[in-house]
């Protein structure tokens, strides 16, 4: 009798396939990439040299099995991208996969008391020009440099990386600090929002852009991650939180291999949120 292939196993495989992941020796990004290698994909973590993609990409690689590679790349630069395909081609001979994670995110926290830099009067121009050009501007790059190789074999998946802020407004009561005046409050920076919510727009024109091809495109949008924030501020967002917490850093790792893999096979150009019941309210 011959086996019946398992079905579940079957979707979610991603054996032989090359999985590029910006942002990829960060927090979240790290464990997107853990999840496609622990599929079998050979995994691409693109990061500033100063994060060591190279050791997290060995890390992966001892950890999950399939080859990974770890690569120092600016993703403001369509330049360094292009010297990054050139490598990834030259090891791999393919590209798959590409999930736009790359981001800026400031600390609202690290600001000093009374000089409110967050707020909208005061945000430098020099912030916003460098949030815009990693968080939008690098998805734009990578997908146009990668997103080329893919249409090139008429098949493909791309991920955007938004957030639930991305979706509704920042509530800005979960940054204020006693004592301080109405102006001299700290805040969710413009540019998040801003950045968060032009990934979802630039996911549904690039869904209907590469059709044609087979290339699918999707976004992710993710609530908070528990990493070490103060007592006060979890506290006061659990509480607009359904679920009543934040996220552990690999709660996403489902929804990133299933808009990767080909359980997600009729689905583009939507927004998978993500986010403990948040945005619902």
């Amino acid at each position: 009798m011959i086996a019946t292939p398992n079905r579940a196993h079957t979707l979610f495989d991603l054996t032989g396939r090359v999985a590029i992941v910006t942002g990829g020796a960060g927090l979240l990004g790290y464990h997107h990439g853990a999840i496609l290698a622990a599929a079998g994909a050979h995994v691409v973590l693109l990061d500033l040299a100063a994060a060591n993609p190279a050791l997290r990409a060995e890390q992966l690689e001892l950890a999950h099995g399939p080859a990974c590679l770890g690569l120092a790349a600016d993703i403001t630069s369509e330049h360094s991208l292009l010297e990054a395909r050139d490598a990834i081609l030259a090891k791999f001979s393919r590209i798959d996969i590409l999930i736009n994670n790359a981001a800026n995110n400031p600390k609202v926290e690290d600001q000093t008391p009374g000089k409110p830099w967050s707020r909208l009067e005061h945000f430098p121009l020099e912030t916003w020009n460098a949030d815009i050009a990693v968080g939008l501007t690098g998805a734009f790059l990578c997908s146009r440099v990668f997103g080329a190789e893919m249409v090139k074999r008429n098949q493909g998946v791309i991920v955007n990386v938004s957030s639930d802020l991305g979706v509704i407004a920042p509530d800005q009561r979960l940054y204020r600090q006693e004592g301080l005046a109405e102006n001299e409050q700290p805040v969710k920076p413009v540019t998040y929002s801003v950045v968060k919510s032009a990934l979802i727009g630039l996911t549904r024109y690039l869904s209907t852009y590469w059709t044609a091809h087979n290339i699918r495109v999707n976004a992710i949008s993710p609530g908070g991650v528990f990493a070490g924030q103060p007592d006060e501020f979890t506290h006061k967002l659990h509480q607009l939180i359904p679920m009543g917490r934040m996220a552990h850093k690999d709660e996403y790792q489902g929804a990133i291999l299933f808009l990767c893999s080909d359980a997600s096979s009729y689905m583009t150009g939507q927004n998978l949120i993500v986010d403990g019941g948040r945005t619902v309210l």
